[in-house]
């Protein structure tokens, strides 16, 4: 992730615009995120319309001009969205083009046919994390769903020896591995390096994954028995498809942004010299708008073309993708505003001053924080940007790999206990056809092992690197 121009840059290290106390600053933080979560959870006021509004009431109740909490909210929106906006856009192009094309069915296909009934949960896990790459943690559950039920109906499995590990590697995507938006946006926040993010992300997300999800299901299963309910296996993108592209094509366009950016990462560890003109060749490839631009161009002709398209369906394809997700854009921007609004107010220097009497690690307080706010608000991308808005400060001391931790154990936080204020959570609920006791007892417990082990790995890392 680029970082942040020289304005925003040198915004986040301004004088605060109130001389507000300690404890004013507290209050505001506190009055500021409960109405943000009042809003979202009472009154069901769109996330963007919440956080506008919850940055406005702390600013006031900071004592802060309101015309200067509109220019830092202003601020904070702009360069969100000039830093993670296009990667977003981006990421949505490749995933609709990997479902439309029928290369996700592809990948799925390929690896059931060569699971047996003791390695199948395995199998779920991977196709799981590998569609959940490229793709957002909802369209990868209406991708992998489907799939889940067919394969539990027709090989009489347990529904929970299939369903979770595939929960578990989507949700894990999500909360730990960019470019999806909650660790982009926390990339963005702290000035986090993107390639080390993404390499200690994937490190983290493979043990994580295989404990929330394989290992997890054993028990799940014990707790919780449930058939696949009959008339919810929604029709596969690909079945109206004469051909679609290859498994092996198929994996390197959606690896490929993976791969560019960790030679990135690679290269500058390795040579650490910014004139040396390999490093330069690689900071350009391995520069997260150019990755993901490669891939999609790339998958224009292994995906879109190899499934027959046309040049009009192509676009059409490209077009649809972009509407869905506009208003996690616009959640993600207004969250990058709360987020300059908290650190233009001063609660950053707060939380500074107050942490250094504190014998809690930075790691640990950053979860904590996320933990909270995803319990009250539900959401694992306000929680994410919430989060690292408080962070940003103490990361401006750390190495690069702790402040790709500290994203990270924000990441981890972000999907703690998913309950009933989660959308998520309902469509689990009925796609599997539990009860809310049922679906609290596994996807619930599911999620907060997820965070649970992540955090641990997160600390484990801490220690060695």
């Amino acid at each position: 992730m680029s970082r942040l121009s020289v304005e925003m840059l040198a915004a986040d290290t301004a004088d605060p615009i109130t001389s507000a106390g300690h404890a004013q600053l507290g209050i505001a933080v506190l009055v500021g995120i409960a109405v943000l979560v009042l809003l979202i959870t009472k009154t069901k006021l769109h996330a963007f319309l919440s956080l506008t509004i919850g940055s406005l009431v702390l600013g006031a109740v900071a004592g802060a001009p309101l015309d200067k909490v509109i220019t830092s909210f202003s601020g904070g929106l702009g360069s969100t969205v000039a830093g993670v906006g296009v990667l977003i856009a981006l990421g949505a192009i490749l995933g609709k083009l990997l479902a439309d094309s029928g290369g996700a069915d592809q990948i799925v296909d390929t690896i059931l046919a060569k699971a047996s009934d003791r390695t199948m949960p395995w199998a779920m896990v991977l196709i799981a994390g590998i569609i959940g790459l490229p793709l957002f943690f909802e369209v990868g559950m209406v991708l992998m769903i489907p799939v889940v039920l067919l394969v539990a109906k027709r090989g009489n499995y347990s529904l929970m020896r299939i369903g979770i590990p595939a929960l578990a590697g989507l949700s894990v995507m999500h909360g730990l591995v960019p470019p999806h938006p909650g660790p982009l946006a926390a990339i963005d926040a702290v000035h986090a390096d993107l390639g080390i993010t993404l390499a200690l992300g994937v490190l983290i997300a493979v043990p994580t994954a295989i404990i929330a999800g394989p290992v997890f299901s054993r028990v799940a299963d014990r707790w919780v028995r449930v058939t696949p309910p009959d008339g919810l296996v929604p029709t596969r993108p690909s079945e109206e498809l004469e051909r679609r592209p290859g498994f092996g094509v198929t994996v390197a366009t959606v690896l490929l942004p993976v791969v560019l950016m960790l030679i990135k990462a690679l290269v500058d560890i390795v040579v650490d010299d910014p004139e040396n003109h390999v490093q330069r060749v690689a900071d350009v490839i391995g520069a997260p708008l150019i990755a993901l631009l490669a891939a999609v161009i790339v998958g224009m002709f292994t995906l879109g073309r190899a499934a027959g398209f046309t040049r009009d369906r192509i676009s059409s394809t490209v077009e649809h993708s972009l509407a869905p997700i506009a208003g996690m854009l616009l959640i993600v921007a207004a969250g990058g505003g709360f987020k300059q609004t908290l650190i233009d107010i001063g609660v950053g220097k707060m939380i500074m001053d107050i942490s250094e009497s504190w014998n809690v690690s930075a790691l640990l307080l950053a979860w904590l924080i996320a933990v909270a706010i995803r319990l009250a608000t539900g959401s694992a991308t306000v929680a994410t940007i919430s989060a690292a808005g408080l962070m940003t400060p103490l990361a401006a001391d750390m190495s690069s790999t702790h402040v790709a931790l500290l994203v990270l154990a924000i990441g981890a936080g972000s999907l703690f206990f998913s309950h009933v204020n989660d959308a998520g959570f309902w469509l689990v609920k009925e796609y599997f056809g539990m009860s809310v006791g049922q679906t609290v007892r596994t996807w619930s417990v599911m999620e907060t092992v997820i965070s649970v082990v992540a955090l641990a790995f997160v600390l484990l890392l801490s220690l060695v690197i």
